[in-house]
């Protein structure tokens, strides 16, 4: 039996999330039929997490066992060729049979894209979120290093999450710009249901002067989903990279 991983990018945005299930399309699931076409097997694809309806993929990473003997080198044309062309496959590897894309992950990169123009895009509408109110920069800079360091984020996640443990720890957050756009950028160990994409609308509000940046510290320490911004539409939302 082999252990074969993936790194797999994705456009969200006609699809109802990762995760497999009867009525909408779904990234696991194209992936399994196409594993099933070329092998002729039935294989369960093991995620480093669940992506929500229209959140896309960079570098999103699963692993699967089967005992076909294709090549490595031609595993990942080969998924890809049966594949939507939403969906890549941009390597496989095979790897220790102990290694699970969830279980063995360390921590991930997300990036958040703000088109901040006045105007918007039609060409990258569902690629990015369009703010036409102008940000301030400098500001949501200085608020977003607030979020660095390990943090109770129980008012930065959605109302009905299952994870009982809202203690998370971000690495890295960073803003950069290009042109018109904003990137957001975080890296932790872990993220909760929403929650990049409400450290985004709290960033948003922090750039249009709602909130101070020195006012995220008390906000974190309240643990209150009011105090801080609305959920960021899922579009604007880019899983770039896992680490293990």
């Amino acid at each position: 039996m082999r252990n074969i991983k993936l790194i797999i990018e994705y456009d969200g945005k006609k699809f109802g999330g990762w995760q497999r299930q009867p009525t909408k399309l779904n990234i696991q699931g194209e992936i399994e039929q196409a594993i099933k076409e070329l092998t002729g097997e039935e294989v369960n694809l093991t995620a480093s997490g669940r992506t929500d309806a229209g959140v896309h993929s960079l570098g999103q990473v699963a692993n699967f066992k089967t005992n076909s003997n294709i090549e490595i080198e031609k595993f990942a044309i080969a998924i890809k060729s049966k594949l939507k062309k939403s969906i890549v496959i941009k390597s496989a590897e095979e790897v220790e049979e102990d290694f699970h894309a969830r279980y063995k992950c360390k921590g991930k990169k997300y990036r958040y894209v703000i088109n901040n123009s006045y105007q918007g895009t039609a060409i990258y509408r569902d690629l990015e979120y369009h703010i036409s109110q102008k940000l301030n920069i400098d500001k949501m800079k200085q608020a977003i290093k607030f979020f660095e360091g390990k943090h109770d984020f129980k008012g930065f996640r959605a109302s009905g999450t299952s994870s009982k443990d809202s203690i998370r720890e971000i690495y890295k957050g960073e803003i950069k710009t290009d042109g018109d756009k904003i990137i957001i950028e975080l890296t932790g160990n872990g993220f909760m249901y929403n929650m990049v994409r409400i450290i985004a609308g709290t960033l948003v509000d922090v750039g249009l002067s709602k909130i101070n940046p020195e006012d995220i510290p008390e906000i974190l320490e309240s643990k209150d989903r009011t105090r801080a911004g609305k959920t960021l539409p899922a579009h604007g939302l880019y899983l770039v990279e896992v680490y293990y």
